[in-house]
């Protein structure tokens, strides 16, 4: 059977992706940024997944005001970069496995999670600027090395999911994987935050503190952190820190108990706080 062997929780600030594609990460701003995935890119390579279950959130690109589904999971056999404002980032289009998406939406159903299905959408930063730090340099012309589901959460309109029902959908998407007969090695992804505002008078609002105990918690106590209210988020991490909501996807699609492989926090990028983190079932 299929089976989710480790998980991912990673920023995917937007500026990280404009560094790698315009060949500036060697510059002393972003060398500290990218130093901390070096042991990731190596994880990645020996880790080697058949299959990334990416959640991540859309910044109004295939979805605006006039469609915000609360959980949208991508069928479609590919899905190109959008163009957000400046070109379409150069970097490889995702390919899915369609038939895996497909018996996940029909379990996801099944266990009554409301998922909409989407036969048709492009993926912004949100997507490509995680699997770009995790594999490194990938041009238009390559193909990333693993087929990518990707499903995309609304944290941009209220209202949000609680990250209660987000761990409990990641556990819902664990028991969709390993009822797949064929036999893959599948890694989950949560992307997003950590702590940030982009607007109004809190704007540049970083809180590393709050930012290192959410990782803490991630490890040790997922069902304490999925348990943490809306407002905290916006209080302690900002209006944009409830994006980490999705982090409690990947971790409810693993083992209560993981091992934590490696972990990446550093201020600024942008004007936002970086993490990372690489959970392993024990079992794996």
């Amino acid at each position: 059977m299929a089976r989710i062997t480790a998980g991912v929780g990673c920023s995917h600030v937007p500026a990280i992706g404009v560094a790698m594609d315009t060949k500036i990460t060697d510059q002393p701003y972003w060398q500290p940024v990218f130093k901390g995935f070096e042991k990731s890119r190596e994880w990645m390579k020996e880790k080697n997944p058949d299959v990334i279950f990416l959640v991540y959130n859309d910044h109004c690109t295939a979805f605006d005001a006039s469609c915000i589904p609360t959980f949208a999971l991508g069928a479609a056999a590919e899905f190109k970069p959008a163009d957000e404002g400046w070109g379409p980032r150069p970097v490889p289009v995702v390919k899915n496995h369609q038939k895996m998406a497909s018996h996940i939406a029909q379990s996801l159903v099944l266990d009554e999670f409301d998922i909409t299905i989407m036969n048709e959408m492009e993926v912004d930063h949100g997507l490509t600027v995680p699997l770009s730090v995790m594999y490194g340099d990938m041009g238009p012309d390559d193909e990333w090395p693993a087929l990518v589901i990707p499903l995309a959460v609304n944290v941009v309109q209220y209202p949000a999911p609680t990250g209660n029902r987000c761990y409990n959908l990641g556990k819902a998407i664990r028991k969709a994987v390993e009822s797949y007969e064929e036999d893959l090695n599948v890694v989950i992804f949560g992307t997003g935050g950590m702590s940030h505002q982009l607007q109004y008078k809190r704007a540049g609002l970083i809180n590393a503190e709050w930012d290192k105990r959410f990782l803490d918690l991630l490890t040790e106590d997922p069902v304490y952190a999925s348990k943490i209210p809306h407002v905290e988020y916006l209080r302690e991490a900002g209006s944009e820190g409830v994006e980490m909501v999705m982090w409690h996807v990947m971790r409810g699609a693993l083992d209560d108990e993981v091992i934590e492989v490696h972990r990446h926090y550093h201020v600024p990028a942008s004007n936002t706080a970086v993490g990372h983190i690489i959970l392993e079932n024990k079992a794996a």
